[in-house]
C-alpha cells in the first residue's frame, strides 16, 4: 500500500488546487488579487496550525533554514503571478502551462538535489511543446506560427510560464526542507511564514479594500479556497517525502485537467476542445518525464 500511498496523497494535492484555484477565480472577479492571495493563505493557517499541533516535532538540520529561507521570496513571487494569471485570463488557457514545471524541474531539481530523470524525458518535453501549440490551436488559420506566438498575447499564460519557473525551484527546495526536517513540518511552518511574509504586500497592493475585507465578503470568499489549499500543501509534502519531487509534481499536474474542466462548467470558456487536447498532450509528456 505503502508504494501507492505518494499517489493517491498527490491526487489528493491536485485535485485540492483545482478546487481551490476554481474558488479563487470566483472570488477574484470582486475582489482585489493581492488581498484574496494573501487571505487564502490566511485562511489555510488555522488547519496547517491544527495540522502542527498533531505531529511530533521532527529534528532539524541545517539545510532546513537553508531551503525556507530560499523558497520564501521565490514563492511569492509565484503566487503573486499565479494570482494574476487566474485574475486576467481564462483558467482553460493559461492553467494548462503549469506543465512546464516538470520540465524545468529536470535541471533545477538536478543542480539543488542532484535528482535525475532518464534521458527519455527529452520525448515528455516534446509532447508538452506540443501541447501548448495545440492549446493555440485555432490561430493556425493564421499562420503555422501563430499558436505559438498567441502565447504572449495572453498575459496570464506568460505569467503562469513564469509561475512554472519559478515553482521548479521552490519545489527543490520544499524537498530539500522536506528531508531536513519532516513533511507535515516543513509544509504548515512555510506556508505559515509565507502567509506572514506576504501580508505586508497585501496591506500595500490592497490598501484600497483591506479596510472593507470584512464588510464586502472577502474573507468569507476565501475560506473554502484557504481549505483545499492547505489540504493541497499537506497532500503535496506527504508526497514528496515518499519519492522523487519531479513524480508528486507530475501526478500533481493533474490538477491542470481539471481546473480546465472547472472553466468549461463554471465560467463557460470557450475553445475546451483543443484546450482539452492541449492538456491532455502536456499531461502525457508529464507521465512520461515522472515514469521514464
Amino acid at each position: 500500500m505503502h508504494n501507492y500511498l505518494w499517489l493517491v496523497l498527490a491526487l489528493v494535492s491536485a485535485f485540492s488546487l483545482a478546487t481551490s484555484d476554481a474558488l479563487l477565480k470566483k472570488a477574484l472577479k470582486r475582489h482585489n488579487e493581492y488581498i484574496i492571495g494573501w487571505l487564502r493563505l490566511v485562511t489555510a493557517m488555522p488547519f496547517l496550525l491544527g495540522a502542527l499541533y498533531f505531529t511530533q516535532p521532527p529534528k532539524i538540520e541545517p539545510n532546513f533554514y537553508y531551503a525556507f529561507g530560499w523558497a520564501i521570496p521565490i514563492e511569492m513571487a509565484a503566487l503573486v503571478l499565479y494570482v494574476k494569471a487566474l485574475k486576467v485570463s481564462p483558467m482553460s488557457l493559461t492553467l494548462p502551462f503549469l506543465a512546464l514545471s516538470p520540465v524545468f524541474l529536470i535541471f533545477t531539481s538536478y543542480i539543488l538535489l542532484g535528482e535525475k530523470v532518464s534521458t527519455i524525458g527529452i520525448t515528455g518535453i516534446i509532447m508538452i511543446a506540443a501541447g501548448s501549440y495545440v492549446l493555440n490551436l485555432s490561430e493556425f488559420k493564421n499562420g503555422i506560427l501563430e499558436p505559438i506566438l498567441a502565447i504572449k498575447k495572453e498575459r496570464g499564460s506568460i505569467y503562469i510560464i513564469i509561475t512554472a519557473f519559478l515553482y521548479s525551484i521552490s519545489a527543490s527546495f520544499g524537498k530539500m526542507g522536506v528531508d531536513n526536517s519532516s513533511s507535515i513540518f516543513f509544509g504548515a511552518t512555510f506556508f505559515i511564514g509565507l502567509g506572514i511574509c506576504m501580508t505586508p504586500l497585501a496591506l500595500i497592493r490592497g490598501k484600497a479594500e483591506i479596510a472593507e475585507i470584512f464588510k464586502n465578503g472577502a474573507v468569507k470568499n476565501s475560506i473554502l479556497p484557504g481549505f483545499f489549499y492547505a489540504l493541497m500543501i499537506m497532500g503535496h509534502m506527504l508526497s514528496v517525502s515518499m519519492v522523487n519531487v519531479a513524480y508528486t509534481i507530475s501526478v500533481k499536474r493533474l490538477s491542470l485537467l481539471i481546473g480546465v474542466l472547472y472553466g468549461w462548467l463554471f465560467f463557460k470558456e470557450t475553445g475546451i476542445r483543443e484546450r482539452l487536447a492541449g492538456t491532455f498532450l502536456m499531461l502525457a509528456g508529464v507521465i512520461i518525464i515522472a515514469i521514464f
